[in-house]
């Protein structure tokens, strides 16, 4: 079976690789484009603690988490080690959707179908500094063991060359459009060359929607700028701090390099504007000083902006498209995009693979309003 996957990020990289596993062609398109979300998130593994209510949203994210694991083992006996993934665990602390006793509630309900999450503890504020020493010295937490961290741009980076190692082609050039008839998309235009291949998975992010418009359909993807800033604590170990949550929409996570990851302003309506914002600093800072006044000595090291893929209802668009054969796509992942990407691109390419997936994508509708 011969695929062309249309984007590298989490999601397409990972269907590449799970499709050239089961022995698919696969040529990859990305041209790398500035925004991309993949390339500018923090991922935080951690769906237990999601407010967010929708059963089929939960569905695809605590399956994610739950993967994980097996796939950082299998991807380390292809020699990619360098995911940035961990499993540092969560300290959540109270924010704008609930207190303490609220959040506790809703993990101890979903650790009990999701022993990956690990065990819940509450924490003095003690306690909680002694896990993440910048936090203020009177905020109580609760510790969640199973919680972890990855680094998209290194997860991404792994699965294009596990998948490069089994055959797949990358390609950097843009994609101008599908080729096909009113019932079935047989390839795509890229530049002036025109490719085919037996199915295309669109895996484009916020970039899709214009490459659907001329086949007269509408894939209700938006994008949200996040600005995301990245801080040094020269000399501090930081590689075993927990993620931080909730700071409303905020967060904090370390990585092995003294690095302290704060994110995200979530800009509905930014359109494609790739700017670092005053107003974003500003709001990135307030967040996580007002949290964490430790890091108010840390070096700025690097600010990263986003677009993520928003969908009309914070589920994903993920499968066939009604009607049109040879046609799957993945998109829609908003946030969530490093805790259900790499689960998201295995459902994909066992949907092109086998003719269905795992668990139903019925749910994922691409094309739902």
């Amino acid at each position: 079976m011969r695929v062309i996957v249309v984007g590298a990020g989490v999601l397409g990289a990972s269907a590449a690789y799970h499709l050239m596993a089961g022995g698919a062609e696969v040529t990859i398109l990305d041209p790398m484009v500035e925004g991309r979300a993949t390339a500018a998130g923090a991922g935080i593994v951690c769906p237990w603690r999601s407010a967010v209510s929708d059963a089929d949203w939960y569905r695809l994210s605590s399956g994610g988490a739950r993967d994980y694991p097996a796939l950082a083992a299998q991807l380390a006996e292809e020699g990619e080690t360098e995911l940035g993934y961990r499993r540092v665990g969560a300290l959540i602390i109270a924010g704008e959707d609930g207190g303490l006793a609220e959040a506790e509630a809703r993990i101890r309900a979903r650790m009990e179908t999701a022993p990956e999450a690990g065990t819940l503890h509450r924490l003095s504020p003690e306690e909680a500094r002694r896990h993440f020493p910048p936090l203020r010295p009177d905020e109580p937490a609760l510790h969640l063991s199973g919680a972890a961290r990855v680094d998209g741009r290194l997860l991404a980076a792994a699965l294009l060359r596990a998948a490069i190692r089994r055959g797949a082609e990358v390609q950097r050039d843009g994609v101008t459009g599908l080729i096909g008839t009113v019932s079935r998309v047989q390839g795509v235009r890229a530049g002036r060359r025109e490719l085919y291949a037996d199915a295309v998975l669109l895996a484009a992010g916020a970039w899709a929607p214009p490459l659907l418009a001329p086949l007269g359909l509408d894939l209700a993807v938006v994008p949200q700028r996040g600005q995301i800033l990245h801080l040094v604590l020269p000399g501090m170990q930081t590689r075993d701090w927990p993620v931080l949550l909730p700071m409303s929409s905020h967060y904090l996570l370390a990585f092995d390099d003294s690095r302290v990851v704060v994110g995200a302003t979530r800009e509905t309506g930014s359109g494609f504007d790739h700017r670092l914002t005053a107003g974003g600093v500003m709001q990135v800072l307030q967040q996580a000083l007002g949290v964490a006044p430790g890091l108010a000595s840390a070096t700025l090291h690097e600010m990263r902006i986003g677009m993520r893929p928003m969908s009309p209802d914070l589920k994903p668009l993920l499968g066939p498209v009604p009607g049109l054969e040879g046609l799957v796509i993945g998109n829609g992942l908003g946030a969530s995009g490093l805790t259900i990407g790499p689960y998201a691109g295995r459902l994909l390419a066992q949907h092109l693979l086998r003719g269905e997936a795992e668990i139903s994508l019925a749910p994922y509708d691409p094309l739902r309003r």
